[in-house]
């Protein structure tokens, strides 16, 4: 059967890997939330990573600067999930420490 698990962290300026797909695993990314708790704008990048890369903005950046204002929550999400096999992250970099964010899969 299928396994559907979430992960959520407060993000950080400093590069954070929220998921990281585990050994002998294959994930399919749902959805991700990015909720700004604070009384203004907020920005943050989103990556995917492959295994044994590293964060390379002109590589694999697939979200760029989206500002979330304050209070507000940014949704992404697609018919066509993303596929992460072991070792693949999912990984933020943010403007402040007000972004929370959640990530859902499936494996």
């Amino acid at each position: 059967g299928f396994e559907m698990a979430i992960a959520t962290s407060q993000l950080t300026v400093a590069q954070l890997d929220v998921v990281t797909v585990p050994a002998g695993k294959q994930y399919a990314i749902l959805n991700i939330l990015v909720c700004n708790n604070s009384g203004s704008a907020a920005t943050f990048d989103l990556h995917f990573i492959p295994d044994g890369d590293s964060l390379n903005t002109n590589v694999n950046r697939v979200v760029n600067s989206v500002t979330v204002d304050a209070g507000d929550t940014f949704v992404w999400g697609t018919d066509n999930r993303i596929m992460l096999s072991a070792g693949d992250t999912v990984t933020f970099t943010a403007s402040s420490n007000a972004l929370s964010a959640t990530v859902s899969w499936i494996e």
